[in-house]
């Protein structure tokens, strides 16, 4: 479903009533999943192991504990996440020298050579996204989910 087909639809209704903020949420999260799952699965990978790829790009080495808690996923579906990408050759896992009882996660080659692709469709989703703002509105909208996540943080 396009942007145009959500105005005209049901969705665009329930969403002008001012209901629950969570459903406007809910669905930018499923639309988001759907748009990167389509434009990764030719990488053997789906949109669950995305996230664990941009940590890594931003911090290579990683704790596996730490991506966990960085990108707030319980530790068993980082493991799944890690193993589908060791499975596929884009990261491999190391013993932790410092803690023998964890793992550190590292990219490989071939891992680090789709680090443009999957920059640009994450950039192609963020145009998508703010494509009928301007900046200073871009701003205001990201400092404001960046204090919703603050809040959200205070009571977990």
């Amino acid at each position: 479903m396009n942007i145009t087909e959500l105005n005209g639809s049901s969705h665009a209704k329930e969403l002008n009533n001012k209901e629950f903020i969570g459903k406007p949420i809910s669905y930018l999260y499923r639309y988001e999943q759907i748009f990167i799952g389509k434009k990764i699965e030719q990488y053997g990978i789906g949109s669950g192991q995305f996230p664990f790829l941009m940590r890594l790009y931003r911090e290579d080495g990683i704790n596996q504990e730490s991506l966990s808690d960085y990108l707030k996923i319980d530790k068993g579906t980082t493991a799944r996440a890690i193993q589908k990408l060791v499975d596929e050759g884009y990261v491999f896992r190391q013993k932790d020298e410092k803690d023998r009882r964890s793992y550190r996660v590292f990219l490989t080659e071939k891992g680090k050579k789709m680090e443009p692709d999957l920059k640009k469709i994450a950039s192609e989703w963020e145009d998508i996204l703010f494509s009928s703002f301007d900046d200073s509105q871009r701003r205001e909208i990201m400092n404001s989910l960046g204090i919703m996540f603050e809040n959200v943080l205070k009571i977990m």
